[in-house]
């Protein structure tokens, strides 16, 4: 980093002229290398980060939404001593890329680095703090290339495995999806309904974490992203039984259940279209129904079977079972609302404690056995059918009835013993069930990584790719045709390999790695984003830095991007590669930018906001303190293009109160190192974290007001960038501007001065060009002003000399008495005062003080009669 050895000049219009101003900071900051970060032991380290973006060509207002905001914080922790690392980096795989390039002819590569360089521009117009040393993008061999190297571990860990399943698959896209994007039956992306298909895929074992990855303890997180995690990984205790099938007595179907305590009411057995035990369960006369059933459910992706208004739908197999508690013979059925990838992919259906079986019964005609109910159990028929009184299923727990000898148990009680029973038996077990799934990874696309292994001809089956091998490069010249495989797959030179076993001919992988790879370590990549060795990151400069101290994004990633990141972090800590195990100390969702509309931004309702056309006319500081301004910034809310010119007045303001006050601040003209004497902590000016505003003694009329206003808008902003309250710290300073405004004839040039200064440094983190043209430009203090350390205020200074005492009568406000500050404890002395206001003597006259009611500095009530 280079020292200046002249202060620039200040803006050559002498007016606040942003466009001007705002490159110049921007260059110099740049090429003062203001912003490398680099590891220091001296000083307490500060990780911020926001979720990179995506490479979609244009950085609309939401983009600016994030980092601005985001950039303003890191900023402020910065000048307050730490050494903080912010980088930037691209999201560069995907599936918008490889459709540009089956729409208009061009390269996935090409369209996305032209993007890149385009977004690029636009995000350095925000004037961050972002490391531009430590740039990345995921789509560079570079970078994916370790994407391949954490495959291969894992295969050797055993936590990647190839499998047959069935899968989510967009017609439209042409590819598989997750469980996670599918939204309401539909592709996420493209908006496709979504169908199933049986492929052999690669997957990650996620669910080996399952356990551990709902331990938040190390964390600090919203409630709502915690809690959706939860929810996803579903977590439940019950029992895995199984249940006989009639006539065949080697054939059992596997059941898991959490409320064993109702298995005296199964009425019929259920499974999923896709088990592996219909065709052999299914009668000669019901097999047609049963096929065309199947693939009517094959049609259907799981969010539309599980569908909560759907009509429920099933056929019999033909076949029956046999419930182990009693020995009753009970029909078994297929229906969709069973799914083959979650439990074991059939269930007891039990109608009276199951909302989904009530309804299927009601369907299908089918008995209804009530065998919890609450309170006792008087007055209910142990025989089976319908309970005359049963309209509902009732799902709580309760009193078990017509249960044999569990009848009367607490359904608590009668879990454990049930169990117990099935465990004696040998036919069932106590155990942990998870909702999740294992990651499926494999996509049918070219843009993404290559995955690494290879299929030998002969008898070696399948081979990973050597370390040393890495990376397999993407082939430039593949064709893009919306086939349902890869473009990879008719390139014969990608394909055609040499199996590195035996050396005989072998094919190699053609599908592409999901894009959540790529992010879910990247983190790890930007302390060092050009390390060559394994394991594709610094392990000093990782250990100094991570886990990231502040991440920031859209609460819409809980449970794809940051579920999968935390598995990934943990399964690098067993590999012996880091020793901590959360990716993420602190997260903060923010939210949105709408139209000024008040609808969601888009194209084709016209409301979307070029934050460019601004930034041209206003300037990057007005667009960002508009954007905190709006509200607070977990909230969003509607883009106002009236607002942001209230904010732009607040940044002339600003400039004027700097510029116009003939007080000669320039010390040394720039040239000395030694910080500007601000407000802070006691001790020698530019030595200390913050040097203290000294409180001298002044004829001025004003100095005690302004300098109570300044230490106390310190005070206020100080706690509102801490806990992210950006809208009310702006507005803390529009009311320092206003004191600033009308005190200004009546203060000495000391005050003032320190006023200025302060201001500025309080700004400086919301609006960082003018606040360095005004330090350093105008005022000549030592550069950079975002090199300062951050004011600390006085608690004496703060203090009010009086305080404003609402007097009621009878309870009802009558007057407001003004007292010094030293007297507010003295209730004897503030009534006195009361009753020697004109107002209230007139409400007392001729009657007498009952009762004097004092809340110290708060409230007086007299109650007169």
């Amino acid at each position: 980093m280079t020292t200046p050895t002249t202060a620039p000049p200040p803006s050559a219009s002498g007016g606040y002229q942003p466009t001007e101003i705002e490159p110049r900071w921007q260059r110099r900051w740049e090429d003062d290398g203001l912003y490398v970060a680099a590891v220091d032991s001296e000083r307490p380290h500060y990780y911020a980060l926001v979720m990179f973006p995506y490479t979609s060509g244009d950085l609309h207002i939401g983009h600016w939404y994030n980092f601005g905001i985001a950039d303003a914080h890191a900023r402020y922790k910065r000048m307050q001593g730490f050494n903080v690392l912010m980088p930037m980096g691209f999201d560069a795989f995907g599936l918008p890329a490889e459709n540009a390039a089956i729409s208009q002819g061009t390269h996935p590569h090409a369209w996305t680095m032209r993007n890149i360089e385009r977004m690029e521009r636009q995000i350095r117009s925000i004037g961050g703090v972002y490391d531009w040393s430590k740039e990345l993008a995921t789509c560079l061999p570079e970078y994916y290339r370790w994407n391949q190297w954490f495959f291969l571990k894992f295969y050797e860990q055993g936590l990647a495995y190839r499998a047959t399943a069935p899968v989510n698959w967009c017609p439209q896209d042409q590819t598989v999806l997750a469980n996670e994007q599918v939204v309401d039956g539909a592709c996420e992306r493209c908006g496709t309904a979504v169908i199933r298909r049986d492929l052999t895929q690669w997957f990650f074992k996620i669910t080996d974490y399952a356990e551990e990855l709902l331990d938040f303890s190390q964390i600090d997180w919203p409630e709502r992203v915690e809690t959706m995690q939860r929810n996803w990984i579903g977590r439940s205790e019950g029992v895995e039984f199984r249940i006989p099938v009639d006539g065949q007595p080697d054939v059992e179907i596997p059941v898991y259940t959490t409320r064993v305590d109702t298995v005296f009411g199964i009425t019929w057995v259920v499974l999923a279209p896709e088990h592996p035990l219909v065709d052999r369960l299914t009668a000669p006369e019901q097999r047609d129904a049963v096929r065309a059933y199947q693939e009517q459910a094959r049609r259907q992706s799981e969010i539309e079977r599980l569908a909560a208004d759907k009509e429920k739908s099933g056929v019999p197999l033909g076949s029956f079972a046999v419930n182990p508690a009693n020995g009753e013979r009970v029909p078994i059925w297929i229906a969709d609302y069973v799914l083959l990838t979650y439990g074991t992919g059939a269930i007891m259906a039990v109608p009276a404690s199951d909302e989904r079986d009530f309804a299927f019964a009601r369907q299908f005609n089918l008995p209804i056995r009530e065998v919890v109910c609450p309170g006792d159990a008087h007055g209910h028929d142990p025989v089976r059918g319908v309970h005359p009184e049963l309209s509902e299923a009732y799902l709580e727990p309760g009193v078990v009835v017509n249960s044999g000898q569990f009848a009367g148990l607490a359904s608590p009680d009668a879990k454990t013993r049930i169990a117990e029973l099935f465990e004696e038996r040998g036919i069932g077990q106590r155990t942990v069930k998870y909702r999740l799934r294992d990651w499926l990874i494999s996509r049918q696309r070219y843009w993404g990584t290559p995955i690494p292994m290879l299929y030998c001809a002969g008898v070696c089956g399948i081979v990973p790719v050597p370390e040393e091998d890495l990376p397999v490069v993407l082939p430039q010249d593949a064709e893009f045709k919306p086939t349902g495989e890869s473009p990879l797959a008719t390139h014969p030179s990608f394909v055609n390999a040499t199996c590195p076993r035996c050396g005989g001919p072998a094919r190699r992988e053609t599908d592409t790695m999901d894009t959540f790879m790529d992010s879910s370590w990247y983190f790890l990549r930007f302390p060092d984003a050009h390390y060559s060795q394994p394991p594709g990151f610094d392990p000093e400069k990782v250990a100094y830095w991570m886990p990231v101290d502040q991440y920031m994004g859209g609460v819409e990633h809980a449970v794809l991007h940051l579920l999968y990141s935390r598995f990934f972090t943990r399964v690098l800590r067993d590999l012996g590669l880091i020793e901590f195990s959360e990716p993420f100390t602190r997260l903060f969702n923010q939210g949105a930018i709408l139209g000024p509309d008040g609808f969601r931004m888009s194209k084709s309702r016209g409301n979307v906001v070029n934050p460019d056309d601004y930034v041209r006319k206003l300037g990057a500081d007005a667009v960002r303190c508009y954007l905190m301004f709006i509200g607070p910034w977990e909230g969003g809310g509607p883009w106002n293009p009236q607002s942001i010119s209230g904010v732009h007045k607040f940044l002339r303001d600003v400039w004027n109160l700097a510029t116009a006050d003939g007080v000669d601040h320039s010390g040394d003209g720039g040239q000395s190192g030694e910080a500007p004497i601000v407000a802070g902590p006691a001790g020698e000016a530019g030595t200390e974290p913050c040097a203290r505003l000294e409180n001298r003694a002044n004829n001025s009329s004003g100095d005690a007001p302004l300098r109570r206003a300044v230490h106390q808008t310190i005070r206020g902003v100080t706690e509102d960038l801490d806990k992210f309250r950006f809208n009310t710290m702006l507005a803390k300073l529009m009311t320092l501007r206003n004191v600033m405004q009308e005190l200004r004839g009546s203060v000495s040039d000391e005050v003032w001065s320190e006023a200025v200064r302060t201001m500025l440094l309080l700004v400086a983190p919301s609006a960082p060009h003018i606040a360095e043209e005004l330090w350093t430009g105008h005022l000549r203090l030592p550069y950079s002003i975002h090199q300062q350390p951050w004011p600390v205020w006085d608690e004496a200074l703060i203090a009010e000399d009086e305080v404003t005492i609402p007097i009621t009568v009878n309870g009802k406000p009558r007057e407001m008495l003004r007292i010094h500050a030293s007297r507010r404890d003295d209730q004897e002395y503030v009534r006195a005062e009361a009753l020697e206001r004109p107002k209230i003597k007139a409400l007392v006259e001729g009657r007498s003080v009952r009762r004097v009611v004092y809340v110290p500095g708060k409230v007086l009530n007299l109650v007169v009669g």
